[in-house]
């Protein structure tokens, strides 16, 4: 079975280098090369070991992912985060996206309250107001939002979402990397 192909798609979605791969599992470069040519076959235990590395299972590997791989997410798809609460609720869009490169989540905020105080990180953050007035406080500037403004930042910047207006606002937000 080939292999070699599928391993090194893997590898470039995991912005890994053949090199960085090699170091993650003991393995040389050189070889890394030969089994994405299919010039070489890993055993069980060192493609477990190449699979672990890259974020997944020999049964997810394996399993016909491009056939499978699902496209449309209908609303009941949609997952409440531990965040939630009685002021604010996190919805992920897109469930599992812990594999993406990004997390789409839709956020409603409840009037005259503040979304959760996201922690520095990195990667960058877009959001777009669906509904309703939100004051975007971003490290010590406050920029005021009104349904259909968007905004895009770096995530490294202390950052939170408060409700300024008598209805709920809804956010449609992206983070990258992941952080649902």
């Amino acid at each position: 079975m080939k292999i070699g192909h599928k391993l090194k798609r893997l590898r470039i979605v995991n912005s890994l280098t053949q090199e960085e791969l090699a170091e993650r599992t003991d393995l040389s470069k050189g070889f890394i090369s030969q089994i994405e040519n299919d010039t070489a076959s890993p055993s069980i235990a060192t493609l477990e070991d190449i699979l672990e590395a890259l974020g997944t299972t020999p049964a997810e590997f394996f399993s016909d992912i491009e056939n499978n791989e699902k496209v449309v997410y209908q609303k009941a798809d949609r997952v409440l985060t531990p965040d939630s609460n009685d002021k604010f609720q996190v919805e992920l869009l897109i469930p599992g996206s812990g594999k993406r490169k990004m997390d789409p989540v839709l956020v409603t905020i409840k009037p005259k309250q503040e979304s959760f105080k996201d922690p520095v990180h990195e990667g960058e953050e877009l959001g777009v107001l669906l509904q309703g007035m939100v004051e975007l406080n971003l490290e010590d500037k406050t920029y005021m939002l009104k349904a259909g403004d968007c905004f895009y930042f770096s995530a490294d910047k202390k950052h939170s979402i408060t409700n300024t207006g008598k209805q709920i606002a809804k956010i449609l937000w992206v983070v990258t990397p992941p952080l649902f």
